[in-house]
């Protein structure tokens, strides 16, 4: 028996709950580990409070993160003790996840724990800030330099106390670029500064109805929120600039022209963190590995038992809660 945060529903009737769970009934799948930290991603959220359709098969553990160690394995590439990380596909949705003590993986969905990270770290950093880190390298694969060498603008950071904002700053502010934190909490303005926020502003600014076409001022921007503050920063990206999307927190919605594409050159990046091929996986944790400043990490971090996850999740559905909750799951 293993402890595990279980999502049941039925007929219509949903429930979430920290329960002992058989061994037997893990999934089918090649690699079996020991989960000692997972976190509440915005995912997460959703499907632990049954806001959105996010699982799609019942039973379901909930925890599309994990880390920790490998117990038993049929996959070539892992053998027991190796220590690992894992961020998506599908996990937490369709197959098991990782908001548990034990889970039954793929190996090829897998990332080895890079040096100098502990599987509490990794978990700070979870799919939010891996996200945050794919949209880092858009910008720079699209020619977007901080300081003089890219021409010295603005890169404009939406959602920026959630768990992709936080990391994004940290590691855009970390790499000399002049970030700018876009937020509805006013009270967070020491805190953004100090992940490297060079100044805040109002998410009102970006949230209602604009024009098409705006004064230019973002070089890049990395967006978690969709809808009108999405459609706003593409009318305000300089031109050549870029912009990272990962995130619908305002709306699935993008209400825009074409204009800020065809006669400005900007790019509409699109950031999937779920499906991303391996390689992409790698290079994403070995630059994290690389660019992320931990002191600034730990700063974002509340750490909480399995049996607080819930209650957790609550609070960050309902814009409670600032960075990243790492849940400890194994004792």
């Amino acid at each position: 028996m293993f402890q595990a945060l279980l999502l049941e529903k039925t007929d219509n009737v949903f429930t979430a709950r920290v329960q002992a769970v058989d061994e037997a009934r893990l999934p089918a799948g090649d690699v079996t580990v020991k989960v000692d930290y997972s976190c509440l991603n915005y995912k997460d959220g959703l499907a632990i409070t049954d806001k959105g359709p996010v699982v799609r098969r019942w039973p379901m553990v909930a925890g599309i993160d994990g880390a920790g160690t490998v117990l038993e394995s049929s996959h070539p590439a892992w053998k027991p003790g190796d220590a690992f990380v894992h961020n998506g596909w599908g996990v937490g949705e369709t197959h098991w996840g990782c908001l548990a003590e034990k889970a039954r993986l793929q190996g090829d969905w897998l990332v080895r724990l890079p040096p100098g990270f502990t599987a509490r770290q990794a978990m700070a950093v979870g799919t939010a800030g891996y996200t945050a880190m794919l949209c880092v390298l858009a910008l720079e694969d699209h020619g977007v330099k901080p300081g003089a060498q890219g021409g010295g603008g603005e890169i404009l950071v939406t959602g920026a106390t959630g768990g992709v904002g936080s990391v994004a700053i940290a590691l855009l502010g970390q790499l000399g670029y002049t970030v700018v934190a876009a937020t509805g909490k006013p009270a967070e303005e020491a805190y953004l500064k100090s992940l490297g926020a060079a100044s805040v502003i109002d998410r009102a600014e970006l949230a209602a109805p604009g024009k098409p076409f705006q004064k230019e001022r973002w070089a890049g921007v990395v967006d978690a929120v969709g809808s009108h503050t999405l459609a706003n920063a593409l009318a305000q990206t300089r031109y050549g600039g870029a912009v990272a999307a990962c995130g619908l927190a305002q709306g699935a919605d993008l209400p825009t022209t074409v204009m800020p594409f065809i006669l400005r050159g900007v790019t509409l990046a699109g950031v999937d963190s779920v499906m991303a091929p391996l390689a992409r996986r790698q290079r994403a944790w070995d630059r994290l590995a690389q660019d992320l400043d931990l002191a600034r990490l730990a700063s974002i971090v509340e750490e909480v038992p399995l049996e607080a996850a819930i209650d957790r999740a609550h609070q960050l559905m309902a814009g409670k809660v600032r960075g990243r909750v790492v849940v400890k799951t194994g004792a």
